[in-house]
């Protein structure tokens, strides 16, 4: 995964006419990340390759989505669910070349002991799931719950938050955000 991921972030830096340099400038970043990851040898967490991407600007989705605009589609099998996730956690997003989708739709799958790193994340808009399968633990502006099947969350994105799955068994997610971070 993280040579596909390295190898997309340098066409697209390429396509826009920057160095490596000029892109670590617009992502915040160090030179050396971006050259780490072009080459393949480090595979970015979510939170770093989004860092990096607000410096295209550019969303996960576009990032990973295929060129075809699927906006009539209705149905999709499991296996058309694009993968943008990186490292241990799998997020398959729903209708990912979609243009101009206002909610995203993500099937998540934390393998055990799994987390959305140390730093916390926030964002604008909304978010929302259920647990499918398995434990989540969820922080949310410093409160902290164990969700286990059948239990859901909602909450505003932009309160630091972190996903966690303290279990030795797979956490499965359904959630949803508004308006699309990937």
């Amino acid at each position: 995964m993280s040579e596909e991921v390295g190898k997309r972030l340098r066409l697209i830096r390429q396509q826009r006419g920057w160095s490596q340099r000029e892109l670590a400038k617009r992502a915040k970043v160090t030179n050396s990340t971006i050259s780490l990851i072009e080459q393949g040898r480090v595979s970015p967490s979510i939170a770093s390759l989004k860092k990096v991407l607000d410096g295209l600007p550019m969303s996960l989705a576009e990032f990973f989505s295929v060129e075809s605009n699927d906006g009539d589609k209705v149905f999709f099998a499991a296996d058309e669910m694009t993968e943008v996730g990186s490292g241990d956690i799998s997020y398959r997003l729903l209708g990912a070349s979609i243009e101009g989708r206002s909610m995203q739709v993500m099937f998540e799958t934390y393998p055990p002991e799994a987390d959305t790193g140390d730093e916390m994340i926030s964002h604008n808009g909304e978010e929302g799931g259920i647990v499918v399968e398995g434990e989540m633990e969820l922080t949310v502006d410093g409160n902290t719950r164990v969700l286990k099947p059948g239990d859901g969350y909602y909450f505003d994105s932009r309160l630091p938050h972190r996903f966690r799955n303290p279990s030795d068994k797979p956490c499965k997610v359904v959630s949803a955000n508004n308006p699309p971070s990937f």
